[in-house]
């Protein structure tokens, strides 16, 4: 991780002073780094250990190509913090972290494209395409609150599950491209991101103000897996009370509290925890044939630790 830390600096370099200055803030702030993780761990895991410089390029590439992502959703959401710290768009203006984003995007595609990595290439173009039509969907799903279970996998199988199992291809296709193994671990990626998000869910309803405050997904009328089974259970007074509650008084704290009583009380949480667990058990079921290694226990680990965190 500290040799990528070193490609991935060098990989955002420009002649710019103003745009060295805004990236060298981006990677003192960095998160977890789990994507680039999923990238190395699944390349060891199918290679007995081995990595090479595609590994690390293709590293890069996820991390240049999502924190663009994360700087357009900032400016996307009007939000003025990310991880704690300001966000690009609160320091610089919406207009140059626009242009930042774009910046990182274009980073990323050149590095593929100057190393002839176009499978790679393809991976990271799919998951970009499927992480707007993602949330393009959820925009279009929010207005009426008629999101299904299946609308609401399709949702996060492409805003937050595509990201994930283009880290797993990705690792894969580093090491052993067009393999089965780059489809596997795509899967195995794609299931661990729909538990991961699920979890995200759930710190909604927590008491703790962890990741994000309490109440804020019924805030935004953000159609969740625990809320969405809950109306499908419930009568039709109780069903209408919850959706008038959503979408007319959804900024009045007393009655978002009732709302996540309510989801509480009928199962709601129980039903998305035991999802989260199926798709957990899913991916690691996946893993299973690939001989035992440090790398496949660690692999595991991260599996165990995605629906376990607690931010």
């Amino acid at each position: 991780m500290e040799l990528f830390e070193k490609k991935f600096r060098l990989s955002m370099s420009s002649r710019v002073a103003l745009l060295n200055r805004i990236t060298h803030y981006i990677v003192n702030r960095k998160g977890k780094q789990m994507r680039p993780m999923f990238v190395f761990l699944t390349a060891k895991v199918i290679s007995n250990g081995q990595v090479s410089e595609r590994t690390y390029r293709g590293a890069s590439v996820l991390e240049l190509i999502h924190t663009a992502t994360l700087v357009h959703d900032d400016v996307v959401d009007e939000s003025d913090r990310r991880r704690g710290f300001f966000s690009i768009n609160a320091l610089w203006k919406n207009k140059i972290a626009v242009l930042v984003g774009d910046f990182l995007l274009s980073k990323g595609l050149l590095l593929c494209i100057d190393n002839n990595d176009f499978d790679l290439l393809k991976i990271i173009s799919v998951a970009v395409r499927e992480m707007s039509e993602g949330e393009l969907l959820q925009i279009e799903k929010a207005r009426n609150l008629d999101i299904t279970e299946a609308v609401y996998y399709e949702i996060i199988r492409q805003k937050t599950a595509t990201l994930i199992a283009a880290c797993c291809s990705l690792g894969a296709a580093s090491v052993k491209p067009l393999s089965e193994e780059v489809e596997t671990m795509r899967q195995f990626g794609e299931l661990i991101g729909m538990a991961f998000q699920i979890k995200d869910d759930l710190f909604d309803y927590g008491t703790q103000q962890i990741g994000k405050p309490t109440g804020i997904d019924i805030k935004e009328q953000k159609m969740t897996l625990p809320l969405i089974y809950v109306l499908n259970q419930c009568s039709k007074k109780e069903k209408s009370w919850l959706i008038n509650s959503i979408k007319n008084h959804n900024k009045d704290s007393k009655r978002v509290k009732e709302v996540i009583a309510f989801v509480k009380t009928n199962g709601g949480l129980d039903y998305a925890v035991s999802q989260m667990k199926a798709f957990q058990e899913q991916a690691l079921q996946l893993l299973e044939p690939f001989p035992e290694s440090a790398y496949k226990k660690s692999l595991i680990l991260m599996v165990n630790y995605v629906i376990e965190r607690n931010k």
